[in-house]
């Protein structure tokens, strides 16, 4: 008997979930995602999914309800006797704390591997995380996918000839060198400083920007400070136009108004997270990653390689 693509979402992203499944051409499951009037979550599946490949998308960013979203669905649909469950997790959040580099903190990474993974999910599927060595806090099949096809294409078409490639700080530059090698493009690194843990002091770029279109990768962005300063430092040094892409906008209140004020020409992100429309800066570009998403999950199901994916 066919086993059948069934796809769920919470409502953390909704209209990326709903993207995803315009790509596989078929309807979002049919499942009451709500809470009870003192805010607790509610799950239930509507439809049968008893020996179907199901896929729960929900991103886990803020609030920390999409985090109880996500692990209430997966439980929900684990009881309902599926072939396989994955977790489609588009910004996977609580990524910033994946080690102990303080005393009594707590690795809030692998607590959510624990989480997913008690919860019920047999595989995940997630997009640019902040530390790739997360892949190995799960004992389950993990398939970690890229927003460069998508930053890539819509680049070509914006970035002026004789640019460069820079790292925003020393965590993005195996980031930068895997995008500069893609686009054939130098690279250049900003060396940033933390004087306080809320305050960022840019020091100086190593490489040459004199003269040059800019384009900055990141992976995550959330007040801005770090891009903003470093597209200033950069501008400071002679560049011309500066870009950024970053995957992920995890964005802070006063973050877009922060954008349209700095010295960037344009930041591109994702739709991982989701955003109202009208309610980012003009210099702001949303690219949707869901026919990428839905790819993967068409070649999850049909048990096809997803390497030509991660080039």
């Amino acid at each position: 008997m066919e086993t059948m693509i069934k796809v769920f979402s919470g409502n953390a992203n909704r209209p990326l979930a709903e993207g995803i499944a315009r790509s596989l051409k078929r309807p979002l499951g049919d499942a009451t995602v709500a809470a009870f009037s003192d805010g607790e979550v509610n799950v239930k599946i509507d439809e049968n999914v008893r020996g179907n490949d199901v896929f729960v998308i929900q991103p886990t960013n803020s609030p920390a309800s999409n985090i109880i979203e996500l692990l209430v669905m997966l439980d929900a649909v684990r009881r309902a006797s599926p072939r396989r469950v994955t977790a489609v997790i588009p910004y996977f959040g609580y990524a910033r704390q994946d080690r102990k580099d303080q005393p009594r903190v707590a690795i809030t990474a692998k607590l959510m591997a624990n989480l997913i993974s008690t919860a019920g999910a047999d595989r995940i599927l997630t997009m640019d995380l902040h530390s790739p060595q997360i892949q190995g806090f799960f004992d389950i099949p993990f398939d970690h996918l890229f927003a460069s096809p998508v930053f890539i294409d819509h680049l070509k078409t914006r970035l002026p000839s004789d640019f460069v490639v820079v790292a925003p700080d020393i965590g993005s530059v195996k980031m930068a060198r895997a995008y500069a090698q893609r686009l054939g493009a130098g690279l250049a690194l900003v060396d940033k400083r933390r004087p306080r843990a809320d305050e960022i002091e840019v020091m100086n770029i190593i490489g040459d920007v004199a003269d040059r279109n800019v384009v900055i990768f990141d992976d995550i962005i959330s007040t801005g400070s770090t891009l903003v300063k470093a597209a200033a430092a950069i501008k400071k040094q002679g560049a011309k136009k500066i870009f950024a892409a970053v995957t992920h906008a995890v964005f802070a209140p006063d973050t877009s108004e922060r954008i349209q004020d700095s010295e960037l020409e344009e930041l591109v992100v994702t739709d991982t997270i989701h955003h109202p429309p009208g309610s980012l800066s003009s210099k702001i570009t949303v690219l949707s990653v869901g026919t990428l998403l839905g790819e993967a999950i068409r070649r999850i199901h049909e048990e096809e390689s997803l390497s030509s994916l991660f080039i």
